[in-house]
């Protein structure tokens, strides 16, 4: 355990933001799971629909730094690619 006042707070502040950022991450691979489904299920509307909340999610989620900018310009493109494909 830290002695250390500085070190305390950091060890707060770590706690918190991981709580943050899991919750972040939880509800991003949620909202890639319903565009998955519904493009498996061959739905073109909940897709796109779900494509839209997804990469809201995913931009969110980059620019947070929860997720690498380069991992959700690549989830999106796959998913504009598979969603045009439909």
């Amino acid at each position: 355990m830290a002695n250390i006042a500085s070190q305390i707070k950091r060890n707060r502040q770590t706690v918190v933001r991981n709580d943050r950022n899991k919750a972040v991450r939880s509800t991003l691979k949620t909202h890639l799971k319903k565009f998955r489904q519904a493009a498996e299920a061959g739905d073109r509307d909940v897709a796109g629909s779900e494509y839209r909340t997804a990469t809201r999610y995913l931009d969110k989620a980059a620019q947070r730094g929860v997720v690498h900018r380069n991992y959700a310009a690549n989830k999106k493109a796959r998913m504009a690619k598979r969603l045009s494909a439909l």
